[in-house]
């Protein structure tokens, strides 16, 4: 079995795969502070919970944008797995032809989004992935990575929201379904919501016209695309496991130099 990790600023996603069919997956917080026992007695007790035999993880391979919990991660999958992880970053190899300026800067999620769409949704694609911060991604005509748009993701906006305005209540992220509201709490759901929606369409909109083709397709993933997604008509489709997806090709892509 494969045992993938999707390492963001807020939560990680794991995932396990045999014979390249995903067939358990959870969400936890991301924890710098937390040590590779901290994280072995959490992850074993996922495992146990819904039946994972830890020694049959034959290999692990580690998407990450945060550098600080790497090293508790690697020690966790040497300790508890005896196997030393594949990490997505230089040296790995993608397939993917990155257009960026300094295509060292391009984030591992993003490099892993890419794989993943190329392979599933052809191209020329856009990859909208609502995280900590919300990306947006442009694959060409050509299959090339060509660089996109990162935005403050809902939750940070509303959070500056809640924190800045003192008499402002922390509210439920949750659609109204109308925008003339009348309670602040509605109001609030609907600037955040329909506010971001609107941020959403416009990049979109924009990239579309930049990639100069008619038939782009436009997938979207993480934690809150179906809540934006279903409130917009540029989104083509929502895929929530793109990005353990895209790990499971990289690691098949590399498997052989292990």
């Amino acid at each position: 079995m494969l045992l993938v990790f999707d390492v963001g600023n807020t939560n990680m996603v794991l995932g396990i795969y045999k014979d390249d069919k995903l067939i358990k997956y959870w969400r936890i917080h991301t924890d710098k502070e937390k040590t590779s026992d901290e994280y072995g007695i959490l992850i074993g007790n996922l495992f146990q919970h819904d039946g994972v035999n830890i020694n049959e993880i034959a290999d692990i391979i580690i998407s990450s944008v945060v550098p600080d919990v790497m090293h508790s991660l690697e020690n966790f999958c040497i300790k508890y797995c005896n196997k030393q992880p594949m990490i997505v970053g230089p040296g790995i190899k993608t397939g993917l032809n990155i257009k960026y300026d300094n295509p060292k800067q391009v984030g591992a999620d993003r490099i892993v989004n890419a794989v993943a769409a190329i392979e599933k949704y052809g191209y020329p694609s856009i990859l909208v992935d609502f995280g900590t911060a919300t990306t947006f991604c442009a694959i060409s005509k050509a299959g090339e990575y060509l660089g996109g748009t990162i935005a403050p993701g809902i939750k940070i906006s509303s959070e500056a929201l809640f924190q800045r305005a003192s008499k402002l209540p922390r509210v439920e992220l949750a659609k109204p379904g109308k925008t003339i509201c009348k309670s602040t709490v509605t109001a609030m759901q609907s600037g955040i919501i329909y506010g971001y929606v609107g941020l959403v369409d416009k990049i979109i909109e924009m990239m579309e016209k930049e990639l100069k083709s008619d038939d782009v397709k436009v997938i979207a993933t993480g934690g809150l695309a179906n809540l934006i997604a279903s409130e917009t008509d540029s989104i083509d489709c929502v895929d929530n496991f793109l990005t353990l997806e895209g790990l499971k090709i990289i690691y098949n892509k590399n498997k052989e130099q292990l």
